[in-house]
């Protein structure tokens, strides 16, 4: 074979996707995986499952058998939201973190497996496939089953992603042995195969998930857990269900915003677009200094009251509808300084004197079901320990607890911890408009709000809006910009008093994005669909 070199010294400009039926994710395996479902006959539902079991192998570094997942789907007729993240172990209290970690403790730990609650993913899919799905659930695993079997070639992005944790998971239990077979991570172009996930998966196909949560699975994720020192047990597994949910929403320029409920931050990407309708950013440039002031200032706003309030629902002091009140959001707004940037700190959405780090997919079918799936081991590899048997790469969602008796996010058992991972869903006079999301820790809902207020401001289409720059919002006055960020505007955000870094490296910080749109009907034109240059992936169709 050829010796290539992969890097490319090019700015790469994709063009958008028109098809009737549409699968966009970050590997392009993992969309065709979907493909291959709907070319069986199968619907949108089938199309996300199938991409999601397949991406657990194709970008294990952001997501894996062991990970939590999150939905929005439009069924035809109605909007669904499916939430399915974990719980903490029935042994997790705060004393038991500070038993073990030092009196200081404030978190659960980031790494190590007493950072595992519940993984959640395989329950979305059985759950998703019973209640939507055309197929028979275990034709679902097929491609995913086969990729792990056979392998595939490591693509450029997820290289990069896979090395950069090693020296830090390298020495975790079972991390080695599945990720680093060679002694080393993958370099790009080389072939990785799966054969203990294959197995799982095999196991999971055949039981609906049972083996998962009850079964073989359970049983050696329980023993893996003793083994060292965790105290996730048989009976944690199996007392777990996914819970559907009714999406909460924000009206934002004659459309709706939808994002699952807390215990999720989808709230603060409805909160700053609330802030956002006092403005009239259509008139202002796209890229000028006042829209991305007003933006970053609103998400500000925003991200102070997440951080202060929202946890699991029945921890939290307010409600979602406090929180999303407009009178509260306008007066939020009244806040913004168009001339210095500001450290907000929280609101109080309760005043009783004021009236009331991921993967992301999407799939649309021709019948117009439209689906947004996302699932996440949290940080690069999540907790690092991988159950050797079946190769379950378990996530680190328990390091989103607080140790803060006084917090809302305090650690308690059977709770859901504060989560990141977000699917968003788009709709106009209650019918659907756009399946999207992007992915990226705290940025999932800074792109959420940038790509909305691109494309509904100022009419950019959705590939244009996904490849536009954006910028990340990190504490305090601190502003991460990506280099193709307009100098100027860089220059100006910088006179106001925001502390801008401009990073080259577009991964490590802003996220990527899926987006499928409704071109009209279904049937006749179809959808429009983007997938975002900073991943591997792509938007696939017919």
């Amino acid at each position: 074979m050829m010796n290539f070199n992969y890097s490319n010294p090019y700015t790469s400009i994709r063009l958008p996707l028109f098809a009737r039926n549409v699968v966009a994710t970050s590997h392009p395996l993992g969309a065709q995986a979907g493909l291959r479902m709907m070319l069986q006959g199968g619907n949108a539902v089938d199309a996300a499952v199938a991409s999601a079991a397949a991406m657990t192998i194709l970008e294990p570094v952001s997501n894996g058998l062991g990970s939590d997942a999150f939905c929005i789907l439009w069924d035809g007729q109605a909007l669904h939201g499916l939430n399915a993240s974990g719980r903490a172990p029935q042994a997790w209290t705060p004393d038991y973190f500070k038993s073990r970690y030092g009196a200081s403790a404030r978190t659960p730990p980031k790494r190590g497996i007493d950072s595992v609650t519940v993984p959640g993913a395989v329950s979305a899919w059985v759950a998703l496939s019973e209640r939507f799905g055309k197929l028979p659930f275990a034709e679902l695993m097929v491609p995913a089953i086969e990729l792990a079997e056979r392998g595939y070639l490591v693509p450029p992005v997820v290289q990069q992603k896979w090395a950069a944790p090693v020296d830090e998971l390298k020495a975790l239990p079972g991390f080695a042995g599945a990720f680093l077979p060679r002694g080393r991570a993958p370099v790009v172009g080389e072939l990785f195969q799966f054969p203990a996930a294959a197995r799982a998966l095999r196991a999971i196909a055949a039981t609906k998930g049972e083996a998962f949560y009850t079964g073989e699975i359970a049983q050696a994720l329980a023993q893996f857990s003793a083994q060292h020192g965790g105290s996730l047990s048989l009976h944690d597994l199996s007392r777990h269900r996914p819970e559907w949910v009714t999406p909460i929403a924000k009206n934002y320029r004659g459309y709706t915003v939808h994002e699952i409920p807390p215990n999720g931050q989808g709230i603060a990407a409805l909160m700053a677009l609330g802030i956002l309708d006092q403005f009239d950013l259509g008139s202002l440039p796209v890229d000028g200094v006042d829209s991305q002031h007003l933006q970053i200032e609103a998400m500000k706003l925003a991200f102070a009251d997440v951080y202060r309030f929202v946890a699991e629902p029945a921890s939290m002091e307010v409600t979602a509808e406090q929180m999303l009140d407009d009178s509260y959001l306008a007066s939020r707004a009244k806040l913004i300084d168009m001339g210095r940037a500001q450290d907000f700190k929280a609101g109080s959405p309760n005043d009783p004197h004021r009236k009331g780090g991921t993967i992301y997919l999407s799939a649309a079918d021709e019948n117009g079901m439209m689906v947004s799936f996302i699932q996440s081991n949290y940080m690069g590899f999540g907790s690092g320990c991988v159950e050797p048997g079946f190769g379950i790469s378990l996530q680190n969602r328990g390091h989103g607890f607080s140790l803060d008796p006084a917090s809302p996010n305090v650690v308690a058992p059977g709770k859901r911890p504060f989560h990141t991972i977000i699917p968003a869903f788009l709709t106009k006079d209650g019918q659907p408009v756009m399946s999207f999301g992007v992915m990226g820790a705290n940025m999932q809902p800074q792109g959420h709000m940038q790509t909305l207020v691109r494309m509904l401001d100022h009419g950019q289409n959705p590939q244009a809006a996904c490849d536009a720059p954006r910028w990340r919002f990190n504490t305090g006055l601190e502003i991460n910009v990506e280099a193709t960020m307009n100098p100027a505007t860089v220059q100006g955000l910088s006179q106001r008093g925001h502390h801008m870094a401009v990073i080259n490296d577009s991964y490590q910080d802003f996220g990527a994005g899926q987006f499928i749109c409704r071109a009209g009907d279904p049937k006749v034109e179809g959808y429009v669909a983007a997938s975002d240059a900073r991943r591997d992936g792509q938007a696939v169709g017919f």
